[in-house]
C-alpha cells in the first residue's frame, strides 16, 4: 500500500491531525487547507482526522457528531478536494465496510482495542489500520491486537499510545512504552492531545494541551516514534468534542518546528 510505505520511508514523522468530531463543512474544509499548508512546507506527511461519530462520551448531553453518512460526505469531499488521505474511528463490525469506502486508515479506539470481530473486521478490508492502546492495557498487550490483523492477512498495521489510566482523573504516558510497541515490529504514533486528557472531570473531560509542545518532543526524542496524532481546532473553547484537551490551531506550527528539530531534516 502506497501510504504504508510513505510512513515506513519518512525522514521526519508524519502527522494525523484535524478536528476530534466532524463538525460544520465550510470549517472543516478550512482546517484541512490550513493543515495541508503547514505539513506541505515543512515535508511532512500528513493524514486528516476527524470522527463522524463519538460513541464514547461522558455524558448523554454531549455532541456525538453528525453520524455516518454525513460525517463521511464531509470526509470524503475534503479527501477529493486536496487529494489527502483520510483517518477515522470506527465502532461496530456493521459500519466497517462503508467506512473503509472512504478512509484510508481505518481507527480502532482505545476503549475498544480488544474487540477482536471489529479489529477483524477492519483488517480484512485491507485497509491500514491503526489500534489505539487501551488507557487499560500494558504496552507489550498490543502485540495481541496487531496479532488479530495479522491473522486476516493484513500487515498493513500502526500502533498508538494515548496514555495510561492513573488514578481516576488522570492520564500518564510511560516513555517505555514507545520502546516495547516499537520492538513489535510496525509504526509507533504517539497521541499527543488524548494523553493530556483529564478524563471526566464533570460532565466532560478535562485537559493540559499547554504541554503538548514538551510532550510531542520529548516523545520523538526517545528515537522510537514515528508519527504524531494532534487533535486541533481555531478555536478549541468552541469545539463540539475534546474542547479541554485540542491544541489551538495557530499553535500547531510552532510544535511542528520544534519537533523537526528533535526528529532530524
Amino acid at each position: 500500500m502506497k501510504l504504508y510505505k510513505k510512513i515506513l520511508e519518512s525522514n521526519k514523522f508524519f502527522l494525523i491531525a484535524g478536528p476530534c468530531v466532524v463538525e460544520d463543512e465550510k470549517l472543516m474544509m478550512q482546517i484541512a487547507s490550513d493543515l495541508i499548508e503547514m505539513t506541505s512546507e515543512r515535508g511532512i506527511q500528513f493524514i486528516f482526522k476527524s470522527s463522524y461519530k463519538k460513541a464514547n462520551r461522558t455524558s448523554i448531553e454531549s455532541p456525538i457528531g453528525p453520524g455516518i453518512k454525513k460525517g463521511l460526505e464531509i470526509l470524503l469531499k475534503i479527501k477529493n478536494e486536496f487529494n489527502i488521505p483520510i483517518i477515522t474511528d470506527v465502532h461496530e463490525v456493521a459500519e466497517v465496510h462503508e467506512v473503509a469506502e472512504v478512509a484510508d486508515i481505518l481507527q480502532i479506539p482505545a476503549f475498544l482495542s480488544r474487540q477482536s470481530d471489529l479489529i477483524f473486521a477492519a483488517a480484512k478490508t485491507g485497509r491500514i489500520v491503526n489500534i489505539k492502546k487501551g488507557q487499560f492495557m500494558a504496552p507489550e498487550d498490543m502485540k495481541k491486537a496487531a496479532e488479530k490483523v495479522l491473522t486476516a492477512g493484513n500487515d498493513n498495521i500502526l500502533l498508538t499510545e494515548r496514555g495510561t489510566s492513573f488514578g481516576y482523573h488522570d492520564l500518564v504516558v510511560d516513555f517505555r512504552s514507545f520502546a516495547i510497541m516499537k520492538d513489535l515490529g510496525f509504526p509507533v504514533i504517539y497521541d499527543v492531545t488524548h494523553s493530556l486528557q483529564k478524563p471526566s472531570v464533570q460532565n466532560t473531560s478535562g485537559g493540559s494541551p499547554q504541554y503538548a509542545n514538551m510532550m510531542a518532543n520529548a516523545a520523538l526524542a526517545t528515537g522510537k516514534v514515528d508519527g504524531l496524532f494532534i487533535e486541533t481546532h481555531p478555536n478549541p473553547a468552541k469545539a463540539l468534542s475534546d474542547a479541554s484537551s485540542m491544541l489551538a490551531l495557530n499553535k500547531l506550527p510552532e510544535l511542528l518546528d520544534a519537533c523537526i528539530k528533535i526528529k532530524g531534516k
